[in-house]
């Protein structure tokens, strides 16, 4: 669990609820289901006439690893393809079936199989390069729709504080009328500043951050298998890699 996003999620929020009420503000002034409407409806509408149906899915899916991040443990990454090579060198490229056939990662299992295969190491390198920069592609994507919800939200919340002030035009005559009108206008301007501000660009910049730590994981994945393939030593591949850790 990522605490650091939690506490920037509160703290984002409750400055600016808290400002409010020490100003003398209500909270529930803030709360108009008509300017949320608006503002939601109209940027997801947005989104989704920008994104296909695969990549919008999968930005949504994205969403939880700003709170739950996936686990990206490079340290354990090495000890692994040290592990991988003192097979190799041990029983030859063949021992590692058995790996491959138990290793959880489909990567990391696709680049053994390769290994085990007999793959020259230009080949394993261009077919685990293109698997990887494809992923690295599609989850990218994925982002940038939290990305496009911040472009457009802003915009869609002028959007509603234009149509309450034409409201509140319409309805110069009636004095009752003026108040709701104008109170939609600047709140759907507060949610759509707010949300692209507080939440979605910033969303969209975390998962970018986690997205190159999981290529940068596999490119290190990438390395020890080319080292293992090219018979290096255990010791010198371990050193290489540490290279990839800050």
């Amino acid at each position: 669990m990522d605490i650091l996003s939690i506490i920037g999620l509160i703290l984002a929020f409750g400055s600016i609820l808290g400002g409010n009420i020490l100003e003398g503000g209500h909270t529930a002034s803030l709360m108009l289901p008509t300017a949320f409407l608006i503002v939601a409806g109209g940027t997801t509408g947005a989104v989704m006439l920008q994104f296909p149906m695969s990549i919008f899915l999968r930005g949504l899916k994205m969403g939880i690893w700003v709170i739950f991040p996936p686990k990206i443990d490079s340290g354990s990454v090495i000890e692994k393809i040290v592990e991988w090579s003192n097979i190799a060198r041990k029983e030859g490229l063949l021992g590692l079936e058995t790996v491959a056939e138990s290793e959880e990662d489909p990567f990391a299992r696709k680049g053994l199989q390769l290994l085990v295969d007999g793959s020259e190491p230009e080949s394993i390198r261009s077919i685990l390069e293109v698997e990887l920069s494809t992923k690295e592609h599609i989850d990218t994507q994925g982002a940038k729709v939290y990305e496009s919800f911040g472009g457009y939200s802003p915009t869609i919340g002028i959007i509603g504080a234009v149509m309450g002030l034409i409201h509140v035009m319409n309805n110069l005559a009636d004095p009752s009328k003026l108040g709701p009108g104008i109170a939609v206008a600047f709140v759907a301007t507060i949610y759509g500043v707010g949300l692209a501000n507080l939440f979605f660009l910033p969303m969209a910049s975390k998962l970018k951050g986690i997205i190159h730590n999981q290529t940068q994981a596999g490119e290190m994945a990438i390395e020890g298998i080319i080292a293992i393939a090219e018979g290096e030593n255990p010791r010198n591949i371990e050193s290489k890699l540490q290279g990839y850790v800050h």
